[in-house]
């Protein structure tokens, strides 16, 4: 396969042999290589209480989707990740969010990840590295798409 871009999403909320979440965020980072946004932490999501620390970062590969999908996963195993309840605590979670070859779909991986439109964690810090990059389902840029996320979170409710 020819050398193609992936934005993948890191996140940590649990500590592990590197440290709190930031260094196993930091530490996950470094192994991957390629340019990388400053970490962020956010609030967690689902039934999970304890705060995420967040990163992206664009690395080239000659590996398809699902090889990639792969060795993200044994690296996920590396850092101490054990699959279990969905939401909870993790060591480390590594996510391909965009792939420079389109979108892709194969048992158990779906590029572009199917969350990351309705997550700021993940646009913020993809508007910072990668700002111009398009969705291939919607066609807007990584900053359009934080823009309506973040105008709709500004927006007024309308209660009674």
């Amino acid at each position: 396969m020819a050398r193609t871009s992936y934005v993948i999403a890191v996140g940590s909320n649990r500590r592990g042999r590197h440290g709190g979440p930031r260094a196993e965020v930091a530490a996950a980072l470094a192994l991957l290589g390629g340019r990388a946004s400053a970490i962020v932490e956010s609030a967690p999501v689902g039934p999970s209480l304890r705060r995420y620390a967040n990163a992206v970062v664009l690395v080239e590969s000659d590996a398809a989707p699902d090889a990639l999908l792969a060795r993200l996963k044994a690296i996920e195993r590396e850092f101490g990740r054990r699959r279990g309840r969905r939401w909870g605590a993790r060591v480390i979670d590594l996510d391909i969010i965009l792939w420079s070859g389109g979108a892709w779909a194969s048992p158990g991986l779906v590029v572009p990840h199917i969350a990351f439109r309705a997550r700021e964690f993940v646009l913020g810090p993809m508007a910072a590295i990668v700002p111009g990059w398009r969705d291939p389902v919607s066609g807007l840029t990584v900053r359009q798409l934080r823009f309506q996320l973040t105008a709709r979170a500004r927006a007024p409710s309308r209660g009674a």
